[in-house]
Protein backbone atom coordinates (compact mmCIF):
# COMPACT_ATOMS: atom_id res chain seq x y z
CA UNK A 1 0.00 0.00 0.00
CA UNK A 2 2.84 2.37 0.85
CA UNK A 3 4.20 1.79 -2.63
CA UNK A 4 1.25 3.69 -4.12
CA UNK A 5 0.28 5.89 -1.19
CA UNK A 6 3.51 7.89 -1.04
CA UNK A 7 3.52 8.92 -4.73
CA UNK A 8 -0.21 9.70 -4.67
CA UNK A 9 0.21 11.80 -1.53
CA UNK A 10 3.17 13.61 -3.07
CA UNK A 11 1.24 14.45 -6.24
CA UNK A 12 -1.78 15.57 -4.21
CA UNK A 13 0.38 17.83 -2.02
CA UNK A 14 2.04 19.29 -5.13
CA UNK A 15 -1.36 20.17 -6.61
CA UNK A 16 -2.48 21.78 -3.35
CA UNK A 17 0.77 23.71 -2.91
CA UNK A 18 0.70 24.85 -6.54
CA UNK A 19 -2.85 26.14 -6.06
CA UNK A 20 -1.99 27.86 -2.79
CA UNK A 21 1.10 29.52 -4.25
CA UNK A 22 -0.93 30.71 -7.23
CA UNK A 23 -3.57 32.13 -4.92
CA UNK A 24 -1.03 33.96 -2.74
CA UNK A 25 0.85 35.53 -5.65
CA UNK A 26 1.07 34.29 -9.23
CA UNK A 27 4.84 34.88 -9.58
CA UNK A 28 5.40 32.29 -6.86
CA UNK A 29 4.33 29.46 -9.19
CA UNK A 30 6.97 30.62 -11.66
CA UNK A 31 9.74 30.48 -9.04
CA UNK A 32 8.62 27.48 -6.96
CA UNK A 33 7.64 24.29 -8.76
CA UNK A 34 6.30 21.67 -6.32
CA UNK A 35 5.73 19.21 -9.16
CA UNK A 36 9.49 19.11 -9.82
CA UNK A 37 10.12 18.46 -6.13
CA UNK A 38 7.84 15.42 -6.20
CA UNK A 39 9.42 14.08 -9.39
CA UNK A 40 12.95 14.49 -8.04
CA UNK A 41 12.05 12.94 -4.69
CA UNK A 42 10.45 9.89 -6.27
CA UNK A 43 13.21 9.53 -8.86
CA UNK A 44 15.99 9.60 -6.29
CA UNK A 45 14.23 7.31 -3.82
CA UNK A 46 12.64 4.85 -6.28
CA UNK A 47 14.86 4.99 -9.40
CA UNK A 48 14.19 5.84 -13.03
CA UNK A 49 10.85 4.14 -13.75
CA UNK A 50 9.12 5.88 -10.86
CA UNK A 51 10.87 9.10 -11.85
CA UNK A 52 9.63 8.87 -15.41
CA UNK A 53 6.07 7.91 -14.43
CA UNK A 54 5.82 10.62 -11.80
CA UNK A 55 7.33 13.07 -14.27
CA UNK A 56 4.62 12.28 -16.79
CA UNK A 57 1.82 12.60 -14.24
CA UNK A 58 3.18 15.74 -12.59
CA UNK A 59 4.07 17.40 -15.87
CA UNK A 60 0.64 16.82 -17.37
CA UNK A 61 -1.04 17.99 -14.17
CA UNK A 62 1.07 21.14 -14.17
CA UNK A 63 0.21 21.71 -17.84
CA UNK A 64 -3.49 21.31 -17.11
CA UNK A 65 -3.32 23.78 -14.21
CA UNK A 66 -1.36 26.40 -16.15
CA UNK A 67 -2.14 28.46 -19.20
CA UNK A 68 0.77 27.02 -21.17
CA UNK A 69 0.90 24.45 -23.93
CA UNK A 70 -0.37 21.02 -22.86
CA UNK A 71 2.13 18.16 -23.03
CA UNK A 72 5.43 20.01 -23.09
CA UNK A 73 5.72 20.01 -19.29
CA UNK A 74 4.88 16.32 -19.23
CA UNK A 75 7.68 15.49 -21.63
CA UNK A 76 10.29 17.68 -19.92
CA UNK A 77 9.44 16.33 -16.45
CA UNK A 78 9.43 12.74 -17.75
CA UNK A 79 12.96 13.21 -19.09
CA UNK A 80 14.06 14.88 -15.84
CA UNK A 81 12.59 12.08 -13.72
CA UNK A 82 14.17 9.34 -15.78
CA UNK A 83 17.56 11.08 -15.83
CA UNK A 84 17.47 11.71 -12.08
CA UNK A 85 16.66 8.10 -11.27
CA UNK A 86 19.13 6.64 -13.74
CA UNK A 87 22.09 8.81 -12.79
CA UNK A 88 21.43 8.55 -9.05
CA UNK A 89 21.61 4.77 -9.39
CA UNK A 90 25.03 5.02 -11.08
CA UNK A 91 26.73 7.63 -8.88
CA UNK A 92 26.44 8.61 -5.24
CA UNK A 93 24.47 11.86 -5.00
CA UNK A 94 23.65 11.53 -1.28
CA UNK A 95 26.07 14.12 0.21
CA UNK A 96 24.35 17.49 0.53
CA UNK A 97 26.69 19.51 -1.70
CA UNK A 98 26.72 16.87 -4.43
CA UNK A 99 22.94 16.50 -4.15
CA UNK A 100 22.46 20.26 -4.45
CA UNK A 101 24.61 20.50 -7.59
CA UNK A 102 22.97 17.40 -9.11
CA UNK A 103 19.47 18.74 -8.49
CA UNK A 104 20.44 22.14 -9.91
CA UNK A 105 21.79 20.56 -13.10
CA UNK A 106 18.59 18.52 -13.49
CA UNK A 107 16.38 21.57 -12.91
CA UNK A 108 18.34 23.61 -15.46
CA UNK A 109 18.09 20.73 -17.91
CA UNK A 110 14.34 20.45 -17.43
CA UNK A 111 13.88 24.19 -17.93
CA UNK A 112 16.07 24.14 -21.04
CA UNK A 113 14.15 21.23 -22.57
CA UNK A 114 10.83 22.87 -21.75
CA UNK A 115 11.80 26.21 -23.27
CA UNK A 116 13.44 24.59 -26.31
CA UNK A 117 10.36 22.48 -27.03
CA UNK A 118 8.04 25.47 -26.81
CA UNK A 119 10.32 27.51 -29.03
CA UNK A 120 10.94 24.78 -31.59
CA UNK A 121 7.48 23.26 -31.86
CA UNK A 122 5.37 26.35 -31.64
CA UNK A 123 7.69 29.17 -32.63
CA UNK A 124 6.84 31.10 -29.48
CA UNK A 125 9.32 33.58 -28.17
CA UNK A 126 10.98 32.41 -24.96
CA UNK A 127 9.06 34.17 -22.21
CA UNK A 128 11.00 34.37 -18.98
CA UNK A 129 8.35 35.95 -16.77
CA UNK A 130 10.51 39.05 -16.33
CA UNK A 131 13.43 36.84 -15.43
CA UNK A 132 11.66 35.03 -12.58
CA UNK A 133 11.74 31.68 -14.39
CA UNK A 134 15.53 31.79 -14.20
CA UNK A 135 15.22 31.50 -10.41
CA UNK A 136 13.26 28.25 -10.72
CA UNK A 137 16.27 25.90 -10.99
CA UNK A 138 17.89 27.52 -7.95
CA UNK A 139 14.69 27.29 -5.89
CA UNK A 140 14.04 23.72 -7.04
CA UNK A 141 17.55 22.59 -6.13
CA UNK A 142 17.50 24.30 -2.72
CA UNK A 143 14.08 23.02 -1.70
CA UNK A 144 14.60 19.47 -2.99
CA UNK A 145 18.05 19.21 -1.36
CA UNK A 146 16.59 20.49 1.90
CA UNK A 147 13.79 17.89 1.68
CA UNK A 148 16.36 15.11 1.25
CA UNK A 149 18.37 16.47 4.16
CA UNK A 150 15.27 16.45 6.38
CA UNK A 151 14.31 12.98 5.16
CA UNK A 152 17.76 11.63 6.00
CA UNK A 153 17.70 13.22 9.44
CA UNK A 154 14.25 11.82 10.23
CA UNK A 155 15.30 8.34 9.12
CA UNK A 156 18.60 8.62 10.96
CA UNK A 157 20.69 8.08 7.84
CA UNK A 158 24.06 9.72 7.40
CA UNK A 159 25.15 11.51 4.25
Amino acid sequence: MRRYLEPALGVFLAVVLYAVLGKIASPLVVIFNPFSWVVLYLALTRQEVSGALSGTVCGLLQDSLSVGIFGVGGLSKTLMGFAAGYVSRKINVAPFARNLVFLFVLAVGELAVWKALISFLFGNRLATGRGLVLLQPVATALVAAALFRVRNRVRGESA
